[in-house]
C-alpha cells in the first residue's frame, strides 16, 4: 500500500507523457506549415509563368500567333523553380468572347508530384494549381 502511494505522488516522467500527447499535433501542424509554404511557392511560380507568357503573347496579331508565342516562351524559358516539372503544365490561350480586345492565358499545373503530398498531414490543398492572366490587345 505504501509503495502504491509513493508511486501516485511521483511526478518524474510527467513531462514525457505530456510531450507524447502534444507531439503528434505539433508535428502535424509543423508539416502542414512546411507543406503550405512549398505549395504557395509553387503557386506563385505558376502565376508568374502565366503573367510572363501573357506579356509575351501581346505581340501576336491573331489567336494562332499568340498561342504559338506562348508555347515558344514556355519551351524556351528557363524555370528557376526547383520543384516544378515542365511536363506537368497545361497551357491554354483564348480570346475573351465578351471582349474582343483582350485574351487570357491559362496555366494548369499538376502539383501531385510535389513532395508535400507524401507528407502525413491533415490539411493539404488541391493538387492542381490553376492560374491565369488576362491581357488587353493594343493597349488602353
Amino acid at each position: 500500500m505504501r509503495r502504491l502511494l509513493s508511486l501516485m505522488k511521483c511526478r518524474s516522467g510527467g513531462s514525457a507523457v505530456e510531450f507524447a500527447i502534444v507531439a503528434p499535433i505539433l508535428f502535424l501542424t509543423l508539416f502542414s506549415l512546411i507543406g503550405y509554404g512549398i505549395y504557395l511557392s509553387a503557386a506563385h511560380a505558376v502565376q508568374q509563368i502565366a503573367a510572363d507568357a501573357a506579356r509575351t503573347a501581346v505581340a501576336g496579331l491573331n489567336p494562332a500567333e499568340r498561342e504559338q508565342l506562348v508555347r515558344n516562351y514556355f519551351t524556351m524559358s528557363t524555370m528557376n523553380h526547383a520543384l516544378l516539372d515542365m511536363r506537368n503544365f497545361t497551357l491554354q490561350v483564348r480570346d475573351d468572347p465578351q471582349n474582343p480586345n483582350q485574351f487570357t492565358v491559362s496555366v494548369d499545373y499538376d502539383a501531385s508530384e510535389l513532395p508535400i503530398f507524401s507528407l502525413y498531414s491533415y490539411a493539404m490543398p488541391d493538387p492542381h494549381i490553376r492560374r491565369f492572366s488576362t491581357m488587353r490587345i493594343g493597349g488602353i
